[in-house]
Parts: structure tokens; sequence; C-alpha cells
């Protein structure tokens, strides 16, 4: 018996769902590695990822405007950067950018 093909309706709903699911797992994976490694999140990191996943359970996706993220995403491309920097700090990794090492001109 063949799969029944998806309409293109389905299929957006299916990739925002699998969105929608990808980024609460790495909000609450991001809050749990902090909580474990006894790292101590500000006052302002934990507001953030509290309210990003209100935001996405609630309407699917943490931002309104189109053009801050692709169509098919839960987190704008600065909260999917901020997520990340929380992450690393979680983990205990260095923050920051790095820079080269050659001297200015």
């Amino acid at each position: 018996m063949k799969p029944r093909l998806l309409t293109a309706k389905e299929r957006r709903e299916a990739d925002q769902a699998r969105a929608k699911r990808a980024a609460l797992k790495a909000l609450r994976k991001a809050r749990k590695t902090a909580e474990l490694a006894s790292v101590k999140l500000s006052d302002w990191e934990g507001e953030f990822l509290g309210s990003v996943e209100g935001r996405v359970e609630r309407y699917g996706r943490a931002f309104r405007d189109p053009e801050k993220g692709g169509p098919g995403t839960a987190l704008s491309m600065l909260q999917t950067v901020k997520l990340k920097e929380i992450a690393s700090k979680a983990k205990g990794e260095k923050r920051g950018w790095r820079r080269s090492a050659r001297p200015a001109k």
C-alpha cells in the first residue's frame, strides 16, 4: 500500500510543527544544561528562555516579522544566536568572538 502524499498545506503545517518541537527542545536543553552544570544564568537570560518558550508553545514561533527569520523557523536569527550563546555558557565554553592575532594597520 502506498503512503498518501501530503498536500502543500499539510507539508507546511508538518514543517512548522517540526520547527516548533526543535526550538522547544533546544530551549529546554539549554536551561537543563545550565542547571546540571550549576551555571548561574543572568536574570535576563532566564527571562529570555522563559518568554521565548512561552511564545513558541502558544504561537508556534517566537517572532512576528517574517524578515527576522525564515518561513519554516520558530526562532528569529537573533534569538537563535542568543540561544547558542546561552547554551555555550551553560557548557562552559569560551564566549565572544575570536579575533585574529594580526596587528591593525
